[in-house]
C-alpha cells in the first residue's frame, strides 16, 4: 500500500493530465458561465465545493487509504462518456464525465473511506453544470403558465381587471408578458444550489437537510410570483415604462435575498427541534465496544 504522501503526488500528478483531457471541457464550461445568466452560479460551486473537503480536514487522520482496482472501471466508464459526448455534441455529458473520472481516481488512489468523505462535495459539482436546454425547455413553460395564472388571479383579487392569455396577462393600459427569464427558474436553480450548501451546514440530521432543500421550490416560485405580480400593479397605476424599468431587474435580486431569508427562517425552526441520537453514540467512550 502506498504512503499517504505517495498518494498526494500521484493524485496531483493524475490531476494535471486530467486537467490537459478535460481543457476545452472546463473552457467551454466557464463561458456558459460568464454567457448563460441562469448559470452564472457556476463560479461558486467549486469554491463551496473545496471549502466542504477543507471543513472534513480533521476526518482524514482516522481514514485509512487503500486504493482499489474497482476504481479504474469508473474512470474507463468516464473517459469513454467523454468520448461519447464529444462524438454526440453533448456537452452535459462530457462535463458529467468529470465528476466520474474524478470519483474514479479517489477510488483508485485512495479507497472507498476518502471517497465517503469527498462524495458530498464531489457530487455539490453538479449544480455548476448547465441544465440541458431540452430539460429545461420542458420545466420553463409550465412555470411560465404558473407564474402568469397566479399573477393574474392576485392582480384581480386586488380588483385590477388582468385578461390571462397563455402566458400573456392583459391589463387595461398595457399587456405583460411573462418571458422565459421571468419564469423563475433562473432563481430556482440559483437558490437551489445555494440551499443545498446551506442545509449540509446548518442541519445535522439527513431528513431536516431534505426537508430545508425541498422547501426551496415553493419558496423559489412564489417568489417570481409576487416579482411578477408586483410587475402587474406598477405597470396598472404607473405603466409599462416603470414596472419594465429599474423595478424589473432590481426586483429579482430583491426576492432573491427574501428567498433566502426565508429559507433561513425555515433552517432556524428545523433546529428547534433536537436531533435525536442513535444509541450507539449514547455508549461510553471507556466501553470496549465503543469504536
Amino acid at each position: 500500500m502506498l504512503s499517504n504522501r505517495f498518494i498526494y503526488i500521484w493524485f496531483g500528478l493524475i490531476l494535471i493530465c486530467l486537467g490537459v483531457l478535460y481543457a476545452a471541457v472546463i473552457k467551454f464550461l466557464v463561458d456558459d458561465w460568464i454567457n448563460l445568466p441562469d448559470f452564472s452560479h457556476g463560479f461558486l460551486i467549486p469554491i463551496i465545493s473545496l471549502y466542504i473537503v477543507y471543513e472534513k480536514r480533521r476526518e482524514w487522520s482516522k481514514v485509512i487509504f487503500e486504493g482499489q482496482w474497482s476504481g479504474l472501471f469508473w474512470i474507463c466508464l468516464g473517459v469513454l462518456l467523454l468520448l461519447v459526448g464529444n462524438l454526440a455534441t453533448e456537452y452535459f455529458i462530457m462535463r458529467l464525465s468529470l465528476l466520474l473520472v474524478l470519483g474514479g481516481i479517489i477510488l483508485f488512489l485512495a479507497g472507498m473511506g476518502p471517497l465517503k468523505i469527498l462524495l458530498f462535495p464531489l457530487g455539490y459539482l453538479i449544480f455548476m453544470i448547465p441544465i440541458p436546454s431540452i430539460f429545461l425547455d420542458r420545466v420553463t413553460f409550465p412555470l411560465q403558465l404558473f407564474a402568469s395564472k397566479i399573477s393574474a388571479d392576485a392582480l384581480h383579487l386586488a380588483g385590477i381587471p388582468a385578461l390571462r392569455e397563455g402566458n400573456i396577462i392583459q391589463l387595461a393600459n398595457t399587456s405583460l408578458e411573462v418571458a422565459e427569464a421571468c419564469s423563475g427558474i433562473r432563481s430556482l436553480i440559483s437558490l437551489l444550489a445555494l440551499s443545498v450548501a446551506f442545509a449540509y451546514f446548518s442541519q445535522k440530521t439527513f431528513l431536516k437537510r431534505l426537508f430545508l432543500v425541498l422547501t426551496t421550490f415553493p419558496i423559489a416560485i412564489l417568489a417570481n410570483v409576487a416579482r411578477v405580480s408586483g410587475t402587474g400593479f406598477l405597470a396598472y397605476f404607473y405603466g409599462d415604462s416603470v414596472a419594465q424599468g429599474f423595478f424589473h431587474s432590481f426586483s429579482g435580486w430583491l426576492l432573491f435575498v427574501v428567498a433566502f431569508f426565508c429559507l433561513f427562517g425555515v433552517s432556524v425552526f428545523l433546529s428547534k427541534f433536537k436531533d435525536e441520537r442513535s444509541p450507539s453514540k449514547s455508549i461510553d467512550k471507556g466501553s470496549p465496544d465503543h469504536v
